[in-house]
């Protein structure tokens, strides 16, 4: 089987997307379980041990070495990606424990529009003005669920947005290193870096677990690996163009583990923003795949 022929499975590509939301989605429901027990630290410390071991096996199966996997003429890029990666996710788990799944995942749900709007100034892509009315349009979907006006708005629902801006820059800076890395070599830098980076903090943090909750420990260790090669396959298997739209169907898993789980509310103001900030996001991979099919 060629390469193009693997590049054109959309189907396929669709359904291993959904399977990776799925996942990520029982992920977050896990991390949300451990951070209100747990330093948030070392939850995140733990998980990035294991990410790191299985982005090194990685590794080794596809380059052989880890020299060459750690092969790169833009390493301090790399080592910066890496670690605002493992901030963002630190970030995003403090906000489940604080607003809840469903909050959080509604405003970080923004974040390919603020790729879309800081592709000009970082990569220096055109952005035309359907793209900016677009972005404009999800910005006004945030509002609506942040509701800063009103009495209901806390600071606390910045904080998803704080990470929706990180992952936005991580997004981007992915981006910008795949122009001259291999996408092996990105994986390596953003799990064993990022390990680096956080297994000082979680150590200062470590408290004993429970037996029950090293098993939801182990549990979210391999559904984050599982989440990630799930990842890799979709873009092996479709374009990414096709398959970015179904990244989407992480928010109703995640809610839908909120609400049943948690017992967390659904305020309207929460789901009109929410579908605002969405059909924006959708208008704007639409736009993006049209000016790809016209260069």
């Amino acid at each position: 089987m060629d390469q193009h022929m693997a590049k054109n499975d959309t189907k396929m590509g669709i359904l291993l997307m959904i399977g990776a939301t799925i996942v990520f989605a029982l992920q977050d429901g896990v991390s949300r379980h451990l951070a209100s027990e747990y330093n948030v630290m070392m939850v995140v410390m733990i998980r990035y041990w294991f990410f790191a071991a299985f982005v090194i096996a990685v590794a080794l199966k596809q380059t052989g070495s880890l020299r060459l996997a750690a092969q790169s003429s833009q390493k301090g890029v790399q080592i910066f990606r890496a670690f605002v990666l493992v901030a963002e996710i630190c970030v995003m788990v403090l906000a489940f424990t604080v607003l809840g799944l469903v909050e959080s995942h509604a405003v970080f749900v923004c974040y390919p529009l603020l790729i879309a709007a800081l592709s000009g100034p970082i990569l220096g892509e055109q952005v035309g003005w359907r793209r900016w009315a677009a972005i404009g349009v999800g910005f006004v979907g945030v509002l609506i669920i942040l509701q800063p006006g009103s009495g209901v708005f806390q600071l606390a629902a910045l904080i998803p947005l704080l990470s929706a801006l990180m992952f936005a820059l991580y997004g981007l800076l992915t981006r910008y290193v795949a122009r001259r890395d291999t996408t092996a070599t990105s994986f390596f830098y953003t799990g064993v870096y990022g390990m680096l980076f956080i297994t000082p903090l979680g150590l200062i943090w470590w408290e004993p677990m429970t037996l029950t909750d090293w098993a939801w420990m182990a549990s979210l260790c391999v559904s984050g690996a599982l989440g990630h090669w799930l990842l890799i396959k979709c873009y092996e298997t479709a374009e990414a163009s096709a398959v970015q739209p179904f990244a989407y169907m992480q928010l109703p898993w995640a809610a839908m583990i909120g609400l049943t789980v948690f017992g967390e509310t659904m305020r309207s103001n929460v789901v009109i923003g929410a579908g605002l900030v969405v059909a924006a996001g959708l208008f704007t991979f639409w736009r993006e795949s049209l000016k790809r099919a016209a260069s």
